[in-house]
């Protein structure tokens, strides 16, 4: 295994990485020359700085993208792309979806095959990230180092390029916990975790988030023996405490074993892979060994040698781009989009906020991060997903609520194929209000887009019910929740005018 230029690793002598690398890092990429002062320079090739650099140059701009390691960032290297490949193999395990899939026979999937049918995935998809459909697409495109030497201007190795406007897109970078002994063997991290080719026989995953849960899940379908730690008493604990518990049912039915509301008190190896972790939670104390360990412990912000200093840019306590709703920094030249800019991490997020960005920076717009409406979905089986506020969430927001809940056992496409899961709506006490909905389920991550649909354009909970769904289909519990509403609006009062209005009529 190698790394390249120092944040996302890929294998050695492996033909898939070798074309990945040839489209989105080509060892024979020559950087342009500087076109005078650009509209808009973008630095960092993730999906937040891929929409600033595409959009902006589909408008006319002249734009320069400025990228060190692998145009794609996260999502295409090491995050959604090769974890959603790895989850369909683990589901692949006793189904004629391995035969189908190629990547094992008679139920049986083979661990190798099957991430390198990832790789090849990854080298396929990042066509549409590739440097050299971007220099198409008019951008100036840079791979190298970026690091700003003034307000208005930045170097790529021996070049200077200046600028009206700039967009910091740098995204983030695994965070390591401070454990004691953690440096005396080599844990993974998502950087580097689709980089296995042997099926480790033990997992532990530090982390009971969306991260955490998929890979734990996969890994046990594919005949590891995975445990996971986390200092929560709960998994998932952004989703609606329902919906997590159904999930962790089913990923303890798939063979994960949980240690949850513990504190890891040391680790221990021997400059390898394989260790231990020793954990307590109140008298209980106990350890876990490895082949594998996965810290799936959160993200920070990747915003170190920027030179942003001499570009005026200001980083709050925390190390984070101190940021107005518009997403400018303190430099107003300069703004921010996608993880780099904090919030809501996710390849979608930071879609919307590059487009914020483009509207703001090129045509003095006023659009503003805090009006979007961000739903999530983590891709277990079942999937989970969400939108808006939990009820924990409203209460501690000072916010009353009604809550609406169509159970999958009420729904007949689900009835019919034996699923388990819900949908869950809050509104504002008394009105149909979105604040928030919950799913969990098949395909709960298709069914969380028409509330986000419905709270971005500022529609009730009654919309639902006017609207069609096809039956037998899931979207079903949708209608039914908007018919739940709305029959608390038949009060007795009006139950009776009702009656009368119609007895006249008739």
């Amino acid at each position: 295994m190698i790394d390249h230029p120092g944040l996302h690793s890929v294998l050695p002598n492996d033909e898939h990485d070798a074309a990945l690398l040839a489209r989105v890092h080509p060892d024979t990429w020559v950087n342009p020359t500087p076109a005078g002062r650009y509209h808009l320079v973008v630095v960092g090739g993730g999906t937040a700085g891929l929409v600033c650099a595409a959009g902006a140059a589909g408008l006319g701009a002249r734009v320069a993208l400025v990228e060190r390691a692998l145009l794609g960032g996260d999502c295409l290297n090491t995050g959604c792309v090769p974890s959603k490949s790895v989850l369909v193999a683990g589901r692949a395990v006793g189904s004629g979806a391995a035969e189908a899939l190629g990547i094992g026979t008679g139920g049986r999937v083979d661990f190798a095959t099957a991430m390198a049918r990832m790789r090849r995935i990854r080298a396929e998809i990042a066509r549409a990230d590739a440097a050299d459909r971007f220099a198409a697409l008019g951008v100036d495109v840079y791979l190298g180092d970026g690091r700003f030497v003034g307000k208005d201007s930045l170097t790529v190795g021996e070049q200077t390029l200046t600028f009206r406007k700039a967009v910091i897109a740098t995204g983030g970078a695994p965070w390591t916990p401070p454990i004691e002994g953690l440096d005396s063997l080599r844990p993974f991290t998502s950087d580097d975790w689709f980089t296995q080719t042997n099926r480790p026989e033990r997992v532990a995953v530090v982390g009971a988030g969306p991260i955490g849960c998929e890979m734990a899940q996969a890994f046990a379908q594919l005949g590891s023996a995975v445990t996971v730690l986390d200092m929560a008493t709960a998994v998932l604990g952004r989703d609606d405490p329902d919906a997590a518990a159904l999930v962790r049912h089913s990923l303890e039915a798939s063979g994960v074993h949980f240690e949850l509301g513990v504190s890891i008190t040391g680790a221990q190896g021997d400059g390898g892979r394989a260790g231990t972790l020793g954990w307590s939670r109140g008298d209980e104390a106990g350890e876990v060994r490895f082949d594998a360990l996965l810290l799936a412990t959160g993200r920070r912000t990747r915003t170190a040698g920027l030179g942003l200093e001499t570009a005026g840019v200001e980083l709050d306590e925390r190390g984070r781009l101190v940021l107005d709703d518009r997403l400018r920094t303190t430099n107003p030249r300069i703004f921010a989009a996608g993880d780099v800019a904090g919030g809501a991490q996710f390849t979608h997020a930071a879609d919307a906020m590059a487009r914020i960005v483009i509207g703001n920076a090129l045509f003095r717009g006023r659009g503003r991060v805090s009006d979007l409406v961000i739903p999530w979905a983590t891709y277990t089986e079942p999937e989970v997903a969400g939108v808006g506020l939990t009820a924990e969430g409203a209460a501690d927001a000072g916010i009353e609520i009604d809550t609406y809940t169509v159970d999958f056992a009420d729904v007949d496409r689900a009835e019919l194929e034996g699923e388990e899961g819900f949908v869950r709506a809050h509104v504002k006490r008394g009105t149909d209000t979105l604040v928030g909905a919950a799913a969990v389920g098949r395909n709960a991550g298709d069914l969380i887009a028409s509330f986000s649909v419905l709270m971005t354009e500022g529609l009730g909970l009654g919309a639902l019910s006017r609207s069609i769904q096809p039956y037998p289909s899931r979207a079903m519990a949708l209608k039914q929740l908007g018919d739940q509403y709305n029959r608390t609006r038949l009060t007795p009062f009006r139950r009776k005018l009702i009656e009368r209005l119609v007895d006249w009529l008739a």
